[in-house]
């Protein structure tokens, strides 16, 4: 079983919705990456997504954007960012997903790639821009392994779509809250609710969601409305960005990761 799925196991015997926190590895730089995972893991996240720098990254908004520019000016490679795996995985089991583009996993070579994040301690890996129809390669080399690949639903999923995700997403299913880049505003929480009881109604894997929550209160409605996992990712990116060079940057995403963490707590505290 994945360290994902245990995670998950263990919150849901306590009722209680996973804290996903998202950053851009090596912004601004790997050594406070490093930092970062480590205080967040402490302040209440679950989960932690490393993203990896790539010059077109379609998926994500601004901040994000802005973010992997600053990565990529370090010359930040998939290499580093499993090397910075293998380094946290030294006083830390915290799960870690990547969070990147297809591109630069098919140039390092999907079979290199599994082997070499399954032996730096990688749990999962998302790809904003593969599709599962177009995933056979890594879907089946994973398989044989703990590195859960998660795939995305939107709110323009078909029930086909829905079934055929539900069935190869591994570790939980990643269902984007609007149709949009990260860091776009968050849609009405009822319409968020109808789409999980949806989903729900056909898996029963966790479902986690993500672009739009960007606030401890967006975390909390979330996670009432039926949420297994919130993903916050840009606002904890915009916070990095604001404090670059101070040294209030990592105090300042602790102290954001656990009002988002009391947030997402209204669901066991509130049932």
């Amino acid at each position: 079983m994945s360290r994902i799925k245990k995670t998950f196991k263990k919150l849901a015997g306590k009722k209680e919705t996973a804290l996903i926190t998202y950053i851009m590895a090596g912004d601004p730089d790997l050594a406070t990456t490093k930092t970062l995972i480590l205080e967040m893991e402490k302040s209440g996240a679950d989960i932690i997504e490393l993203g990896a720098p790539f010059s077109d990254p379609l998926a994500d908004g601004p901040t994000i954007q802005k973010a992997a520019l600053r990565s990529l000016e370090n010359k930040t490679s998939i290499h580093d960012v499993l090397q910075l795996v293998a380094d946290v995985r030294k006083t830390s089991q915290v799960p870690l997903i990547l969070m990147t583009y297809y591109n630069l996993i098919l140039k390092y070579g999907e079979e290199r790639f599994v082997n070499d994040a399954i032996a730096a301690g990688l749990d999962g890996i998302i790809l904003p821009d593969l599709p599962p129809e177009e995933a056979e390669t890594l879907i089946r080399l994973s398989k044989k392994t703990n590195l859960d690949m998660i795939f995305l639903l939107a709110p323009t999923s078909t029930d086909e779509r829905i079934m055929r995700v539900s069935k190869l997403s591994r570790g939980f299913i990643y269902y984007v809250s609007l149709t949009g880049v990260t860091g776009a505003k968050l849609i009405s929480q009822n319409a968020i609710g109808d789409s999980l009881t949806k989903i729900k109604s056909m898996t029963d894997k966790p479902v986690a969601v993500g672009f739009g929550v960007s606030t401890p209160d967006q975390a909390a409605q979330i996670a009432l409305v039926g949420a297994d996992g919130v993903i916050v990712g840009s606002a904890l990116v915009k916070i990095i960005e604001d404090h670059i060079g101070k040294p209030e940057l990592v105090p300042s995403v602790a102290t954001f990761v656990r009002a988002l963490k009391q947030g997402v707590l209204t669901r066991s505290h509130d049932q």
